[in-house]
């Protein structure tokens, strides 16, 4: 099978149930197969499974494994190399923080996580946190910590739609309630917990504060018009681009790189030469192999989506 053409290829989101999360994540997902409050859908986690083309039925994982060149290109590695999610706060998040890939590698773990934030929906006021506010030092956290004060020394930062967020590891960061986030990653989900307002969860103060970092790049990110796109972010581990294809219109996609395309509004079709078109759904990932070299987006009635790619 590996030495098939692999074309684009759709996932099904795989949902991780979180006590910030909501239990109605209608518009974009009618239901989730669990009774608990869904914190996180993973559009291209490891265990997301795919729904389309030759390998349906199997795990984005396995695929990597089976066809990892097609899918990531020669010097690709075996992973997916980002995890895209859709975010569903119904409370604040905890405070937390993800280590660079020199830290998570003395740690022994493959690589950190540096991760950004699309807005798709926010309500009036909707906050994020993101670093800590001048004059905070290693001490007076971890004793901010102790006193239930964290909040206190963080700065919040309101969001409305359309913003997109850098968080640059060593970030300390949490989200407030009233949004619904794109995020995209590197594939890791290392995460040391510092502050959770008092919810009885496990707690990782000493390995967030030897990782945490007072300063760094983390910030908003002002959009750039492209040739036929918009690119909201262009980093060293990730790029996010913006499509809007009209009634009866295409978008043409040169590709490269591993990545994927995620549906946020209306319907498209993704075509690539030689195999079945996949469509494009809001709320799901159309993966994208390295190997196809371009690919079509076209829509009958108008859609908007993002492409996610690792450069």
């Amino acid at each position: 099978m590996a030495s098939e053409k692999l074309g684009p290829f759709r996932l099904a989101p795989w949902f991780s149930p979180r006590p910030w999360g909501r239990k109605d994540l209608r518009p974009w997902y009618a239901a989730t197969g669990t009774t608990e409050p869904v914190g996180e859908a993973w559009l291209t986690g490891p265990e997301s499974v795919v729904e389309t083309g030759a390998f349906a039925g199997r795990t984005l994982a396995a695929v990597a494994a089976e066809a990892g060149e097609a899918l990531l290109g020669a010097a690709g590695g075996a992973e997916f190399p980002l995890l895209v999610k859709l975010l569903f706060p119904n409370d604040k998040l905890s405070v937390q923080v993800h280590p660079d890939d020199a830290q998570a590698q003395a740690m022994g773990q493959p690589r950190g996580k540096t991760e950004c934030w699309y807005v798709l929906e926010a309500e009036p006021g909707a906050k994020i946190a993101l670093g800590m506010k001048q004059g905070a030092t290693v001490e007076g956290v971890r004793a901010a910590i102790s006193a239930g004060t964290m909040e206190e020394w963080m700065e919040w930062v309101p969001v409305q739609v359309g913003d997109m967020v850098f968080v640059d590891a060593g970030t300390v960061h949490a989200i407030g309630p009233g949004v619904v986030l794109l995020e995209t990653q590197q594939t890791s989900d290392t995460t040391f917990r510092m502050y959770d307002y008092g919810r009885p969860r496990e707690l990782h103060v000493e390995p967030a504060l030897r990782v945490m970092k007072l300063k760094t790049a983390a910030g908003k990110v002002q959009p750039k018009k492209m040739d036929g796109f918009v690119r909201l972010i262009e980093q060293k581990y990730f790029v996010v681009d913006r499509y809007e294809v009209g009634e009866e219109c295409e978008a043409v996609i040169p590709i490269a790189e591993a990545g994927c395309l995620v549906g946020l509004k209306g319907l498209g079709a993704v075509e690539s030469g030689g195999v079945e078109p996949v469509e494009l759904l809001p709320g799901r990932a159309v993966v994208v192999p390295a190997e196809v070299g371009e690919v079509v987006v076209r829509s009958n009635a108008g859609a908007e989506f993002v492409r996610c790619w690792a450069p």
